[in-house]
């Protein structure tokens, strides 16, 4: 049997269907307002000049609170020739849509919010109120954190950079109490020709104790590293280049080294809760007169047993005869660098969001921002903050589906 070829018909026209595309959605105009901050003797301002600039030169209005630049040393002058409004009263300053904050939301700023606001700002787990979220909810905010916020990469940009000014400056800030002027020792951090290298400790080995053991050595000291995470100590060993003295932290070998040390950092991090105490009183007391203990996992505990919270204007306390170093917030002490980091990673994330015609049309296209998320028009998406705070927790990712 022979098989029919096909046969078409000059009689009928063939057409194309209409492809359906995802049409991007006209650029957004943002009104963003950037308030001073009075809390958590916070020195640093989220947008910089130059940042502020951009996005004026883009279409964007800023308003910026008058003095809201001062403790990073940018004056009013330097957001008005850059085209923002300089804003005298506060409650004008948040009747725009966008708040960029560089401190989390306060109990005086509560009352300010207006329904449907988004704010870019940090959360600050440990001082974070139930209050303050259920207000935030009630008042349908889009909330995104400076803590959880990720790149195309998976990292957290703020985090990182925040750790690498805190590593970077505990050398510098140990350098202080070992030397005279403050009553230290006198002892100049590192080493100099025929004289024994200054002794550093370092307890973990994350950002903020990688970029501590690279000042250190470049400064000449001798440097011990302790961290639990096998992976983070080859990590440090690869990315620093030189070999290193590394170990787990054993608590005798631990003690060991503390007795014999002049500087001990303690840079150790928790993903959730408190930090770990792995320094004990015994081990403190133990230590030489006149050392230095910078404890930067302060605002999580601390793992020092001896640390507390210190401030900016009284930065010391002695216990044992050893300096004690506990500031929560160092980036704060270095805020102009601090600043210009933060402003780095919110310009060009500012500029997405108005491409993309606002925060929730971005938070579709790009899976990464949803990470810092943390209230979606009222709805906590948060499983840690809900967790924490007895709250209702809604996933974020069906909330945006079901608005498609």
């Amino acid at each position: 049997m022979m098989s029919r070829k096909p046969f078409v018909s000059s009689e009928i026209n063939y057409e194309p269907l209409e492809e359906t595309l995802d049409i991007k959605p006209l650029a957004k105009q943002l009104s963003i307002a950037i308030p001073k901050e009075h809390a958590f003797q916070e020195n640093r301002i989220a947008l910089t000049p130059d940042a502020v600039g951009v996005l004026v030169n883009n279409g964007h209005s800023v308003s910026v609170e008058h003095k809201a630049g001062e403790g990073s040393h940018f004056s009013d002058k330097d957001y008005a020739e850059a085209g923002a409004q300089i804003v005298y009263d506060k409650k004008e300053l948040f009747k725009n849509d966008l708040i960029v904050k560089s401190a989390p939301v306060s109990d005086e700023e509560l009352p300010l919010l207006m329904v449907g606001q988004t704010i870019i700002s940090p959360i600050h787990l440990p001082v974070m109120k139930t209050h303050i979220l259920e207000k935030m909810m009630e008042k349908k905010i889009t909330a995104l954190s400076f803590e959880n916020l990720k790149d195309e990469t998976g990292h957290n940009p703020i985090v990182r950079s925040m750790s690498e000014i805190a590593g970077s400056a505990v050398m510098l800030i140990a350098g202080q109490y070992l030397s005279n002027v403050n009553e230290g020792k006198g002892v100049l951090l590192g080493g100099i020709s025929g004289i024994p290298p200054t002794k550093v400790i370092i307890i973990g080995a994350g950002i903020v104790g990688e970029y501590a053991a690279r000042t250190a050595l470049a400064m000449g000291a001798s440097v011990k590293i302790f961290d639990n995470n096998i992976y983070k100590l080859k990590r440090l060993q690869n990315n620093i280049g030189v070999r290193l003295w590394t170990s787990v932290i054993e608590p005798k070998i631990l003690a060991k080294q503390l007795k014999t040390c002049d500087v001990a950092v303690g840079a150790l991090s928790s993903s959730a809760g408190r930090t770990p105490l792995v320094v004990s009183e015994e081990m403190v007391a133990a230590m030489r007169p006149g050392s230095v203990i910078v404890d930067v996992s302060i605002d999580r505990g601390g793992c020092f047993e001896t640390s507390e919270v210190t401030s900016h204007e009284r930065p010391v306390v002695k216990k044992f005869d050893v300096f004690h170093y506990g500031v929560p917030n160092i980036p704060s002490g270095f805020a102009r660098t601090a600043s210009q980091a933060i402003s780095n990673v919110l310009m060009p994330l500012l500029l997405k969001i108005s491409d993309e015609g606002g925060l929730e049309k971005l938070v579709w296209h790009q899976i990464n921002i949803r990470n810092g998320v943390y209230t979606f028009k009222g709805s906590l998406t948060n499983f840690h903050l809900s967790q924490r705070f007895n709250l209702k927790y809604t996933d974020l990712n069906l909330l945006i589906a079901s608005q498609r």
